[in-house]
């Protein structure tokens, strides 16, 4: 039995990690060191503490310091690991407050470094008032002077940015979005984005504007340093009093070169299903972590905090002697912009025929309960089929309505492979203020199946 396990990152899966481990062993030594000041918290209710949904940031702090001390867990903050040696079995850190280095030795090893932001190669990136949002000092520092300003650019299309945007829009600022692809959203089939691009361009007309296929080539400045404008590839320059990057983010794992930790796509960490590495004693866990994705039957890198915390509880298990195992995932995300609800179950029908499947889809329109009754919402609904096995592939959902309700219907259908067959037969429950007779989800089966076999 490990006498020490030493974590390193204090984001999501870290503290979930010691969290869970001192749970299953009250005696184990649990340090853990990270390079920020706040540990535990929830990166994905920043975009809501800057909307002012969320008045105060320390809501988003699950667990302090004081709470892990009181557990016995060691926290070492403003220590950032820059190297590991699997074979002496030690981790060197760089004190940032005082810069020193030092070594710390361990049993066992728990990389739970996160993803960090990727900087676009963009002149004058460095400008004052260009931030990122990642940490709880960005949201703070993007609410401040969100409360100043009258204007913002926002650049990338991806969920971070729909939902800073909802938080801007919703203080009267005036924003652009620019994204470099065909359409925001990547993730979703053009048909489907589109349809959230006319939503969003509704919902608060001549307060944003949204450019697709186009691309930021440097940022102005004032005589202060700050921000004052962006200049595109088309020759465009906007104005504006700051700018929030949602251009993506990449595995931190730059400090394990050398380390003989097996890396994969995008540089992140290969692991196995008990979430152990290449190397004996180094487990890894959260965004820094690749991705075995269940309906492509490839490994893939999806950094998503759900994921975070169920890997961290499953490490700590076996770490401490039990046995847990974390298959993979089904890419299931979610988000809204203002009552717009916006999710995504498996593959897309673009991505599926790119894979080599045989694709077929259907798309519903339709209310979320009986059309006679009060306060229903309208949803569409995306579902891809495989024409081979006649197997679920995947779901799109947007709406007003229950959407959330009928994407959770279908991964099950997805783990289990359940033929179209079964799934438009299920005996989902019906009443007038929950569903129509028959649900919109099994309405799509029941049009992809008679597409397929005639």
């Amino acid at each position: 039995m490990a006498e020490k396990v030493v974590i390193i990152g204090g984001g999501a899966a870290g503290p979930k990690t010691a969290a869970k481990l001192r749970r299953e062993n009250p005696d184990i030594k649990i340090d853990l060191y990270t390079q920020e000041e706040i540990i535990s918290y929830s990166a994905c209710g920043l975009p809501y503490y800057i909307e002012n949904i969320i008045q105060n940031a320390e809501t988003l702090i699950i667990r302090t310091v004081e709470d892990f001390q009181k557990q016995n867990i060691d926290i070492h903050i403003k220590q950032q690991c820059i190297g590991v040696n699997t074979d002496e079995k030690t981790a060197l850190f760089l004190d940032l407050i005082s810069g020193n280095k030092y070594e710390v030795n361990y049993d066992i090893l728990v990389i739970a470094t996160g993803a960090i932001p990727v900087l676009p190669s963009i002149s004058n990136i460095n400008l004052k008032n260009i931030f990122t949002l990642r940490t709880v000092q960005d949201g703070i520092n993007i609410k401040n002077k969100m409360k100043q300003s009258k204007r913002a650019v926002l650049l990338g299309g991806g969920y971070i940015s729909i939902e800073v945007l909802e938080a801007l829009v919703q203080n009267n600022l005036q924003v652009t979005l620019i994204e470099k692809n065909s359409h925001i959203l990547k993730m979703f089939d053009e048909d489907f984005a589109q349809m959230i691009t006319d939503y969003i361009i509704g919902k608060n007309p001549g307060q944003v504007t949204i450019l697709t296929n186009e691309e930021v080539i440097a940022f102005t400045g004032n005589d202060k340093g700050e921000v004052k404008s962006v200049i595109t590839v088309s020759g465009k320059e906007i104005d504006t009093d700051f700018v929030v990057l949602g251009t993506g983010v990449k595995p931190n794992t730059d400090f394990l070169q050398g380390s003989g930790i097996r890396l994969g796509i995008y540089n992140s960490i290969k692991v196995d299903r008990t979430l152990k590495t290449s190397k004996q004693g180094v487990y890894a866990v959260g965004d820094c972590t690749d991705n075995y994705n269940l309906v492509t039957n490839r490994y893939t890198w999806v950094p998503m905090g759900s994921t975070a915390n169920k890997e961290g509880r499953c490490a700590a298990i076996n770490i401490a002697g039990g046995s847990c195992f974390f298959d993979g995932i089904l890419n299931s995300t979610i988000t809204k912009y203002f009552n717009l609800t916006i999710s995504i179950i498996g593959i897309s029908y673009r991505e599926a025929q790119e894979l080599g499947f045989q694709p077929e889809f259907a798309i519903v329109t339709k209310r979320d309960k009986a059309g006679y009754m009060p306060n229903t919402g309208t949803m569409t609904l995306k579902l891809i089929a495989d024409k081979n096995t006649q197997t679920i592939l995947g779901i799109q959902g947007i709406g007003e309505g229950d959407v959330n309700q009928r994407i959770n219907t279908v991964i099950p259908a997805i783990l289990s492979k359940t033929k179209l067959e079964s799934f438009m037969n299920l005996d989902l429950p019906y009443s007038p203020p929950y569903s129509p007779a028959i649900d919109p989800v099994l309405n799509a089966a029941q049009i992809i199946y008679h597409k397929i076999n005639g």
